[in-house]
């Protein structure tokens, strides 16, 4: 009669890989995310906008500018966050969940978890952040556009169509790292 005990060993290490990406990815997660919470409190504890948010804002402004679109950043007195402003006008706020930092600790996370060379992850992480924020501020430039000019588009497009095309963004990144990058470095098995 088999029993569990009997294959309980080939089961550890059947899922022992799976245990490690998990464990890994968590331990990534968590420490990043402990670390961005205890950043953000520092500003935020002075009603302040945290300086990554605020240049967010800032490459936003300039790229608004630099598309004809007259802009300025401009922080708020009494909340943490960042105005744009076009034409003198107030559009939009930038602040500390339209930075994309949330999305891109889980980015690190899962490209750690599944790590392969340091140098290589590391190049990989610092590649993928900078698409991911070149993304992000299109992005927010695009959402002024429509809140200045076609406001009755706003809330769809703040709330679904770019969600939707950062997290594209950032899921196409994962496939390409875990296809080309990840699973090219784990030895081929004879069986």
């Amino acid at each position: 009669m088999d029993n569990f005990a009997d294959h309980s060993p080939l089961i550890m290490k059947d899922f022992k890989p799976i245990l490690i990406f998990i464990l890994k990815f968590i331990v990534v997660w968590v420490v990043l995310l402990i670390s961005y919470n205890f950043y953000l409190s520092g500003y935020h504890n002075k009603n302040k906008p945290d300086p990554y948010s605020h240049q967010v804002a800032v490459w936003t402004e300039t790229s608004l500018n630099a598309l004809g679109f007259p802009a300025e950043a401009v922080d708020d007195p009494n909340r943490p966050w960042t105005w744009i402003l076009m034409d003198g006008q107030k559009v939009s706020y930038v602040n500390e969940g339209c930075n994309a930092i949330s999305i891109i600790l889980v980015f690190v996370a899962f490209i750690a978890a599944f790590s392969t060379t340091w140098k290589q992850t590391l190049l990989y992480i610092f590649g993928g952040l900078i698409i991911i924020q070149l993304m992000n501020v299109f992005r927010i430039v695009v959402i002024n556009y429509i809140f200045k000019y076609h406001y009755e588009y706003g809330k769809m497009a703040h709330d679904y169509l770019f969600p939707a095309m950062l997290y594209g963004t950032i899921v196409l990144l994962w496939i390409i790292w875990v296809k080309y990058f990840a699973l090219k470095s784990i030895p081929k098995s004879d069986e």
